[in-house]
């Protein structure tokens, strides 16, 4: 069976990761499985990604067994070619992506998720930079979006401590969004892809890049960027629709144009 697995419900591409055997960890296979997945979703068919790991695990990160194959890519290859350009893709990718964090988060798996527009978790989740306790450094711009999240001081210390972070800790230091219950998490956080999907996804994507923006921009310059992107968002069919569903007090038809 494929290590990545892919469908289209509701105009939501639903990305899975499918190594459960091994947690869900990554190999050269699956990464590369991946970013095509995430090309596929540049479709015009796909209106938001929902990324979630099967079995009881979102994605312990790496396969460690391949780093240290003598025939393995080697840990250059791994990040120039595997975990650089997924997390990459996600934040360029121009439409909403959600992350569902069904189960443990570890090393790279955690860091992918995090790059995600929105984060949700199980109650039973839990996340963990583990970098540290293999004389590793935190990847896949784990040290860029950990302390934009949490603050500086607590991104230092889960980094260096590797300690693990249970889904309600995530929750109340602005980690992730929002805990569902286990029992009913796929249908809860899927309603939240499904959501994004029927909003207006072209102001969507506009807010996605201003934000891709913002860790670069002087107060000023982002004043800008909003000024020109709201030009932007203000000429699609979407902001005209929106203003004439309200006007005449009815339900909203987005097409994310």
């Amino acid at each position: 069976m494929s290590s990545i697995l892919f469908e289209v419900k509701n105009s939501v591409g639903i990305i899975t990761l499918n190594r459960p055997d091994k947690l869900n960890s990554f190999n050269r296979e699956m990464a590369l499985l991946f970013q095509e997945k995430l090309e596929e979703c540049k479709s015009k068919k796909i209106r938001a990604v929902y990324i979630i790991g099967s079995g009881k695990a979102f994605s312990a990160g790496q396969d460690l067994a391949e780093v240290v194959d003598p025939e393995g890519p080697g840990m250059k290859k791994i990040l120039a070619e595997h975990y650089n350009p997924i997390v990459t893709s996600i934040r360029r990718l121009e439409k909403p992506v959600v992350a569902a964090v069904n189960g443990v988060a570890a090393g790279a798996g955690c860091n992918i998720a995090l790059c995600c527009d929105v984060v949700v978790a199980s109650a039973s989740a839990s996340f963990i930079q583990a970098f540290s306790k293999i004389g590793l450094i935190p990847d896949s711009g784990g040290t860029f979006m950990l302390p934009r999240l949490i603050g500086w001081q607590k991104a230092s210390a889960l980094m260096l401590l590797g300690d693990k972070i249970s889904s309600t800790d995530a929750e109340k230091m602005g980690m992730i969004y929002k805990i569902f219950p286990d029992e009913n998490f796929y249908n809860d956080s899927f309603e939240i892809a499904e959501r994004l999907a029927n909003m207006p996804t072209k102001g969507l994507a506009l807010t996605k890049q201003l934000l891709n923006m913002s860790s670069n921009n002087s107060f000023e310059e982002q004043l800008q960027d909003e000024d020109i992107y709201q030009q932007k968002a203000s000429n699609t069919k979407d902001f005209n629709e929106g203003v004439q569903a309200f006007l005449e007090k009815r339900k909203t038809n987005f097409i994310g144009e």
